[in-house]
């Protein structure tokens, strides 16, 4: 690994931070170290990364906010790499033109701004627009599959081609980049609506009311652990079975909500993947649901972790 890293930094592909604790770029606030975090400066030198990688037969992983990911406690023996510089954005009458980079809650307040509508459902949310595309986040019964004109991806075969609306495969908390990982989202240009910037406004204020009412946003945490099985809530699920501040060493299921599952203090990534293989478990047992894990389970020992969540 020492070799790729002198490779990355002799060919200034942009800044890097070496053996960095996850800890700190995770809303979790735990998981292990990182041989390396990378910042390309562009997308040539994002191309050039990637060229670097493949050659050394180096695993990697695209990061943004770390808002929806679990990383292991174990050492990560590889590249994590961070498009916060593809952090440009256009306003051209209702559409924008971002980078994958970009806050999607500053993204969502810009646009508020403008008066235009339809970006009021991520107002909460604390990703990155590429992070957010490829989970095609949403909230409020709407989503980043309702707003999408095009994609902007980087090729396995390192070509920057558009993806449109209908061939990002659009499903629930799902698109193309989720099942075709080869694929980097270097940006994207949202359609929108003309509205009223008052009452945008007021409906995004309100809405963070009710977040801080409903969901323990004092505490480190992922957001929703679950997806919903079709027709009902996880949150309501878990609650029925009494699991409302079960605790696992410093990670403990939210008393405020009952899908969030909480670092109230020193948590390990272990503890955390102990409460959703338990939570799995009861509501398998006593309910005959499946439940599928909303967040990414990165660097874990069982084989295929990723893909068994989908």
């Amino acid at each position: 690994m020492e070799k790729v890293i002198n490779e990355i930094m002799n060919k200034k592909i942009g800044d890097v931070i070496v053996n960095a604790s996850l800890a700190k770029y995770t809303t979790y606030k735990v998981g292990g170290i990182a041989r390396a975090v990378v910042y390309p400066k562009d997308t040539l030198k994002l191309v050039e990364l990637m060229e670097i990688i493949r050659e050394h037969d180096v695993k990697h992983f695209i990061l943004g906010n770390g808002s929806n990911v679990l990383f292991s406690d174990n050492v990560y023996e590889g590249i994590i790499i961070k498009l916060d510089n593809f952090d440009n954005i256009e306003f051209f009458d209702r559409k924008i033109k971002v980078g994958a980079g970009y806050s999607l809650i500053k993204l969502a307040n810009e646009a508020m701004k403008r008066g235009l509508a339809g970006l009021e459902f991520a107002s909460g949310i604390p990703g990155t627009i590429g992070g957010a595309i490829f989970m095609n986040a949403g909230a409020y019964n709407s989503d980043m599959s309702k707003i999408v004109e095009s994609v902007t991806v980087l090729t396995p075969d390192l070509k920057v081609i558009n993806l449109r609306n209908k061939e990002m495969l659009f499903g629930y908390r799902e698109s193309f980049l989720q099942h075709n990982r080869g694929f980097i989202c270097l940006g994207a240009i949202l359609k929108l609506k003309h509205g009223d910037r008052d009452i945008l406004e007021e409906v995004m204020k309100d809405r963070k009311l009710k977040r801080k009412r409903t969901q323990p946003l004092e505490y480190p945490s992922a957001g929703s652990v679950f997806r919903n099985p079709e027709g009902m809530y996880a949150g309501a699920i878990i609650e029925e079975l009494n699991l409302k501040g079960y605790q696992v060493g410093g990670a403990k299921i939210s008393e405020k909500h009952a899908n969030f599952i909480i670092n109230v203090g020193n948590a390990k990534a272990s503890d955390i993947k102990q409460i959703i293989d338990l939570v799995k478990e009861k509501v398998k047992e006593k309910y005959n649901i499946a439940l599928r894990v909303e967040q990414r389970l990165v660097n874990w020992n069982i084989e295929n972790e990723e893909k068994k969540e989908e």
